[in-house]
């Protein structure tokens, strides 16, 4: 593999908010998140990909994007080479059912019901643009900017192995690139050390599936984790007492992280199975 170029690109559209239902007063300009993708990419691949992610910018259900912006980077540390993390879809039918899972699973990591409740609270109010940082003991945010957030960055797939992802993907009917990129990201959150355990709701109204990922249960899809039409969402990464901040956002936001292993992909298992115990 030769030298790699990290690509990425947001798509966004300005909205007016109001405070009156009647008059127009003291107008303010937001922007709403249409679409986001990256990768990390050869030199040769860069045309092709920027047309890809300008096509899915344009043409995203979510509405239409007045702002698309790409930026293209010369990667010059060599990336870490990681593996994807296995995944598994967990028994999920409705939101109530969905909320008591990540519960769950996050407090059998050792993740305390007050970092989970601080987690939900922040998904449901859905105003930033990155992920919290949320220590698993006393629910304490630790991220610099609590408005911004942390973005996990500069991730990406080795071709052949993106092939073989695909593969077992289609062989479970959710060969996406929804479903592609969140893996990804999700297994380079979760070889950082300091972190225990992420959670993700996607604040796309047309979409359900939100996830929990760490390195001891893998990337654990949540079907019907919100109501159909909710624009609720966002992302939490949950770390031990007492780590360094500074090098944790420095290891999620700078250092490039590749994937060139496909960890297993199962179907749709219980929670009781995942967490080792036998159903009721």
């Amino acid at each position: 593999m030769g030298n790699l170029w990290s690509i990425r690109m947001r798509a966004s559209r300005k909205i007016e908010n109001r405070n009156s239902k009647f008059e127009i007063r003291n107008l303010e300009c937001n922007e709403i998140h249409i679409s986001g993708a990256e990768g990390l990419y050869e030199k040769s691949e860069i045309q092709k990909v920027v047309k890809n992610y300008i096509e899915r910018a344009l043409n995203h259900p979510r509405g239409k994007a007045d702002r698309i912006a790409i930026t293209i980077e010369d990667i010059k540390r060599k990336p870490r080479v990681i593996s994807s993390l296995p995944l598994a879809t967990v028994s999920c039918s409705k939101p109530v059912e969905g909320k008591q899972i990540v519960s769950e699973l996050l407090q059998s990591l050792g993740i305390s019901g007050k970092a989970v409740d601080v987690s939900f609270e922040l998904i449901k109010k859905c105003n930033m643009k990155g992920a919290a940082i949320i220590t698993a003991e006393k629910g304490e945010r630790l991220e610099p900017d609590l408005k911004r957030g942390v973005r996990a960055s500069r991730l990406g797939i080795d071709k052949s192995v993106s092939k073989v992802l695909s593969l077992k993907l289609s062989r479970l009917g959710i060969n996406t690139d929804t479903v592609r990129e969140a893996l990804i990201l999700a297994s380079k959150v979760a070889s950082c050390k300091p972190v225990m355990a992420e959670v993700c709701m996607s604040d796309d109204p047309g979409y359900t599936t939100g996830y929990v990922a760490s390195r001891k249960f893998g990337y654990l899809r949540i079907p019907n984790i919100k109501h159909a039409g909710s624009k609720s969402g966002g992302r939490a990464f949950f770390v031990r007492e007492g780590i360094d901040v500074d090098k944790a956002v420095e290891y999620l936001e700078r250092m490039p992280v590749i994937i060139q292993r496909v960890a297993s992909c199962r179907g749709t298992i219980s929670v009781n199975e995942i967490i080792n115990r036998p159903d009721k």
